[in-house]
């Protein structure tokens, strides 16, 4: 008995034959057909392994070209497997995916490109290779409703971009992003229950760095945080990597790092490849678990900041430049992820030259590789480039880099919290002036051996990171922070198991993060430190709306310019949150330098006061 999709393949290959026209499919389409949802194009096409004689991966092409009106968007697909694999493992198939994310409501028409031919896959020309019969040319059609979706999931917002300002937004609503989230476990996708997933051994580790334990990661303090609603995968797996995810979302985070290869790095346990000795052909099973986890991810509105390298292996793919390797490692990650609403693309980890990895890729090499990235991936991308934390290396390597048009930010790592405030005006205006404004992140903190203790150390270190890190950062017009913990600390960058270790850390950081989001025009206001006499005040002014973040806490004169104005004056708690508080003055009337008195109580704390006009 024929089954189905042998029998639609030779109807096909006869209509072909005989009319020696293109046809029309009705690929089986997966996925709601709603606006920012997956939809998943499903084709029958040559039946093959990850570890055949063929190379699906590279020696196959496949993607399909969506149009809506004047929209065109050309989207590459992937090899599959049996179309199952998160599930069956498998690592042969005839199955063959595209993933596409629509932007519009309404019809939209497809034309398949289906070639084959030596390393087609990174061959950018459309007719290299030869025609994979019958799909090759094939059209269909869909219709997309709305999506009905709210809250923090993304599909309610649309995708994360950049628009040339200081600040991500969503394309959807228009609604601006600031971040927060985890910086740490980095192999966050050094996950147990992931298939083909081990650590290499022990090897070398630089000075400096966390060391792993024995096993790869459990995440089990977690496992109660997973819900009969949630995903997981082969009867049950996956559910304590899920839950984890659940904890930091309730927590109120929006962003988690990962690196997605860490081959000769530090922890050696996270690769896509089907083997770390390997790469031109990878896991397909693999992938589409990390696939169940992305998709939670963004449904939970948890940002998915991809690191494709680290300083160590910065050069493991053709020696730092883009060739084969590291097109055919992009393209793949972009096929197969890159489809997801909101994602950081940070190219590498400690990236370029510097005392310990003097190896590192150059500013050529830095360039071709972000502009792969950013002209290959069809959807509007985040790119960043993570830095050294000493300022000398940090300069050296980013500034030929300001006014690329194709690198959207630095992702900081800075050695000196108290720098944090300074080093984020400095980089906004430098990429200003260049003529490309980036988006300016603290992603990891100094010192390494510490970053951000957890909360049962004694005298941790989060009221200092709380003050000139994460105040700092936002209160000079930065786009948010991610947070390291260090590869001395109990919960450390390669071991941690449990987020529940940093609490209170993410309590204050969803504190700053509402803040801004409900009570500032953040996104029209610039920092102006020089408005009070404090050195050590951050103060973020717009159109009679100032923000002044006092770390020691008391009072500020603020200059409030020659104009009369009639201003009122709150308070906010930066270590509870919670609603805005009245103080000792409640109103200032005039112009000129005037003082805004004092909060009610706790007044050698922190505290953040909002004066604005009545």
């Amino acid at each position: 008995m024929i089954i189905r999709d042998q029998y639609l393949l030779i109807i096909c290959i006869l209509s072909v034959l005989i009319s020696g026209c293109k046809q029309s499919t009705d690929a089986p389409l997966s996925g709601e057909l709603k606006q920012w949802h997956k939809v998943t194009l499903t084709l029958p096409g040559p039946e093959l392994s990850e570890s055949g004689a063929e190379n699906p991966f590279l020696d196959y092409r496949l993607q399909a070209t969506f149009t809506h009106g004047d929209r065109e968007i050309t989207v590459p697909g992937f090899y599959a497997a049996d179309g199952n694999a998160s599930e069956t493992s498998a690592s042969s198939g005839n199955k063959w995916q595209i993933r596409f994310r629509p932007n519009a409501t309404g019809k939209w028409d497809y034309q398949i490109s289906f070639r084959t031919g030596d390393r087609i896959a990174i061959n950018d020309s459309a007719g290299a290779g030869s025609a994979v019969a019958p799909l090759d040319g094939t059209t269909g059609s869909f219709t997309v409703g709305p999506s009905d979706k709210t809250g923090r999931d993304f599909r309610a917002k649309g995708r994360l971009i950049h628009s040339d300002e200081r600040y991500l937004k969503f394309a959807g609503t228009d609604d601006y992003f600031l971040k927060g989230g985890a910086d740490s476990p980095e192999n966050f996708l050094a996950y147990y229950q992931f298939d083909n997933t081990y650590r290499m051994g022990e090897g070398e580790n630089r000075s400096g760095e966390a060391r792993t334990t024995d096993q790869l990661h459990h995440y089990g303090p977690h496992a109660d945080d997973w819900s009969p609603d949630d995903p997981a995968w082969q009867n049950g797996k996956g559910k304590e990597i899920i839950g984890a995810l659940n904890y930091l979302a309730s927590k109120g985070m929006n962003s988690v790092y990962m690196l997605t290869m860490n081959i000769e790095g530090d922890g050696k346990d996270v690769w896509p490849y089907t083997d770390p000795a390997e790469r031109r052909r990878f896991d397909v099973s693999k992938l589409d678990q990390w696939e169940v986890v992305f998709d939670h991810m963004q449904q939970l509105g948890l940002m998915i900041h991809f690191v494709t390298q680290e300083t160590e292996n910065e050069r493991l793919l053709d020696d730092g430049d883009t060739g084969l390797q590291r097109k055919l490692y992009y393209r793949e990650l972009i096929a197969r992820f890159g489809h997801h609403l909101a994602v950081t693309w940070n190219m590498g980890e400690e990236n370029g030259p510097a005392s310990f990895s003097p190896n590192g890729q150059n500013t050529r090499q830095q360039k071709d590789m972000i502009h792969y990235i950013k002209t290959h991936n069809p959807y509007p991308s985040f790119v960043v480039l993570h830095t050294h934390s000493a300022p000398h290396s940090r300069y050296e390597i980013m500034s030929p880099l300001l006014g690329f048009e194709h690198l959207d930010g630095p992702s900081i790592q800075i050695g000196n919290i108290m720098n944090a405030h300074s080093e984020t005006k400095a980089w906004l205006a430098k990429s200003d002036s260049a003529g490309r404004q980036w988006v300016v992140n603290i992603d990891e903190i100094g010192p390494a051996s510490r970053g951000v203790d957890p909360d049962f150390v004694e005298n941790n270190n989060q009221d200092s990171v709380r003050k000139y890190v994460l105040w700092g950062n936002l209160m000079a017009g930065g786009g948010g922070v991610e947070w390291y913990f260090g590869y001395d600390n109990p919960h450390n960058d390669l071991n941690n198991e449990n987020w529940r270790a940093r609490d209170r850390m993410w309590d204050y950081t969803h504190y700053a993060l509402s803040f801004f989001r409900d009570h500032l025009p953040f996104h029209e206001m610039q920092s102006a430190d020089s408005l009070t006499a404090a050195e050590d005040d951050y103060v973020l002014a717009g159109d009679s709306i100032y923000a002044i973040y006092l770390p020691r806490g008391g009072t500020a004169d603020l200059d409030i310019g020659d104009a009369e104005k009639s201003l009122s004056i709150h308070w906010y708690n930066p270590r509870t949150g919670g609603t805005l508080q009245t103080g000792s003055v409640e109103t200032i009337r005039g112009s000129g330098i005037q003082n805004i008195g004092r909060p009610s109580s706790d007044q050698q704390q922190d505290w953040v006061a909002l004066v604005r006009g009545q």
